[in-house]
Formats: C-alpha cells, sequence, structure tokens
C-alpha cells in the first residue's frame, strides 16, 4: 500500500516578515493572528494599539485580557533573544503596569529561559511572563504557517486566572493566597520532606496529609478577621481527636498560639490562630504569613508523632 505523504519544512522568518515592526508586528496585531498567540498562552488578548509609546521608546503591541482588562505588552524578536530585548520587555511592563508579558522570538536561548523562569518564581503571582517561540513550516508546496510555542510560562498563574472567572472578590483573593503558598511551599525543601501541597483552590483552608486516613492537618486564613491558623482535624476518631485535645498544652507550648478545641457530632481536634494578620489588600506580607505556616505545620507534625496519634 502506498502513502501519499510529504514533509514539514521550516520556513525562514525573515522570508516571510523582512521587517520586524512593519511587517511582523503589523500582521500579528490582526485579531485572527493575535488569537493564534491567545490560543498559545492560554488568555484571550485583544489589541489596543501598536508601537505604543512607553516613554522615548515603544512597545510592539500593547493589548489588554478580554473580560478582564489586564494589561498585556507584546514584545517581538525575529532572532535568537538577547539582553537588550530582555531589558525591554522588563522596562515596558513596568511603563505600562502590564500584567502579561509575552515575548515572541524565533528562538529562546538557555539563560533567558532561565531569566523567564525566574521571572515567574519572583514576582507576585498576578503577574505572568511568556516565552514563545514562532516558527514557519510547509508541506510541499504549500503556503508557510505559523506555529506559536510557549516554552516558558508560569506554572499555575493561567490555571488560577481561569479559575477565578465567576468568583466573588473574597474567593479571588483566597485563590491567590493559596497560589503564592503552593509557590512557597515547592521552594522549601524541608516542607517538602513532609508534606505535599494541594492544587490551590478558593476555600479557606487547604489540606496537608499526614499518611493517614486518620487525620490531618489543615492551613487556616481568615480575610474577615485578618488573622491566619493551623488546625489539627480528626474527622472520625474520637480517641485521636480526644486525645490532642488532652494534649492541647503541648502543642500551645510548641507553636507559641493559643488553641481552640472543636468536638463536634462527628469530626473533632484543635484550631490555632494568629491575629494581625491582614490579609485582603496585603499581599506583600503573604510570604511571611506564608512561610511561618509552614513552619506551624512541620512542628504539628513532630507533635502528633512524639504523642503516637
Amino acid at each position: 500500500m502506498e502513502y501519499n505523504l510529504d514533509t514539514l519544512k521550516k520556513v525562514e522568518l525573515r522570508d516571510v516578515w523582512p521587517h520586524e515592526a512593519l511587517d511582523f508586528t503589523k500582521w500579528l496585531s490582526e485579531e485572527p493572528n493575535l488569537a493564534m498567540l491567545s490560543s498559545a498562552v492560554g488568555i484571550e488578548l485583544e489589541l489596543i494599539e501598536t508601537e505604543s509609546s512607553v516613554g522615548s521608546f515603544n512597545v510592539d503591541i500593547y493589548a489588554q485580557e478580554v473580560g478582564t482588562g489586564r494589561r498585556a505588552i507584546i514584545e517581538n524578536q525575529l532572532e535568537d533573544t538577547n539582553h537588550d530585548h530582555l531589558g525591554k520587555v522588563i522596562t515596558y511592563a513596568a511603563g505600562k503596569g502590564a500584567e502579561i508579558i509575552v515575548w515572541v522570538v524565533a528562538c529562546a536561548r538557555d539563560e533567558h529561559r532561565q531569566a523567564i523562569e525566574w521571572l515567574n518564581q519572583h514576582t507576585d503571582n498576578n503577574f505572568g511572563f511568556f516565552l514563545v517561540e514562532i516558527e514557519l513550516w510547509s508541506i510541499g508546496d504549500s503556503l508557510p504557517a505559523p506555529r506559536f510555542s510557549a516554552v516558558e510560562q508560569p506554572n499555575e498563574w493561567t490555571k488560577t486566572i481561569k479559575l477565578s472567572e465567576g468568583l466573588s472578590e473574597t474567593e479571588r483573593v483566597k485563590l491567590s493566597y493559596w497560589t503564592k503558598y503552593r509557590e512557597i511551599a515547592q521552594s522549601t525543601p524541608e516542607f517538602l520532606k513532609v508534606f505535599n501541597p494541594q492544587k490551590p483552590s478558593k476555600d479557606h483552608w487547604t489540606t496537608l496529609r499526614c499518611g493517614t486516613s486518620a487525620y490531618h492537618i489543615a492551613l487556616l486564613i481568615d480575610t474577615q478577621h485578618g488573622r491566619t491558623g493551623i488546625e489539627f482535624c480528626v474527622p472520625d476518631d474520637k480517641e485521636i481527636g480526644h486525645k490532642a485535645i488532652e494534649n492541647a498544652n503541648l502543642f500551645e507550648e510548641r507553636l507559641g498560639l493559643a488553641a481552640t478545641p472543636f468536638d463536634a457530632k462527628k469530626a473533632s481536634g484543635l484550631r490555632f490562630y494568629k491575629d494581625g494578620c491582614k490579609i485582603k489588600g496585603n499581599e506583600n506580607a503573604w510570604p511571611g504569613f506564608i512561610s511561618q505556616q509552614l513552619e506551624w505545620a512541620l512542628i504539628m507534625k513532630r507533635v502528633i508523632v512524639e504523642l503516637g496519634l
């Protein structure tokens, strides 16, 4: 049996777009082409203007996310990445107050991939840096077709933005807080040796498994009263729950927090809060709150082992 197949051939970008600003930027700014880029980064973008002024410079494309109005900049480079364009990307993002930063390139060098990865890891989770490669391919005598590939992007950011659709303001704050928590937890080796952080949610708690279904630890936030906390929760086993309550003083001594025992029809355990930890509108303080919660979790786990629960 014969198969009528042909091979893909890569086409030089400059053969189609000789001039970056006059040709490529103009092409990319058109709605169907911007939609292709939007699909690659997972965010629906719409054009505000091209060659948009930033001081004495111009950003290639100034855009916004459809539905949210989040500002975006798109910087194009039809060649290998370089330090000059990396600097431009950061400058333009600051000048436009952009939260979505897209750098479209012919080829991403390793050092610049690492730089974008570092920016995603060390900036607030409301920001997303995307490094996108563009290629042109043809089959036989066909017209060349563009293909966008995101080679660097924030791990949880896009998922969090999508999850936040339809949520209340308070639910979005909680989702953002637990996204930042997971980011910090995953870069804390001593914590990862003991716990596996859950995916972000819109709840006021996140659960930490302790190797048994009998009980778990939960980290807590209280956006209404401005406090953070931790909980030892036993869903069903009253013997374990009561033993924890009987040893509340030991938990208090180790954690440096006052215990609030609870003994409902099914669940029982201990809950601890620290006041003076405003969550809403105080994102810069979140890393400190979270680091303390990670420390509480490790301390609580050691007490649980000590008590033989």
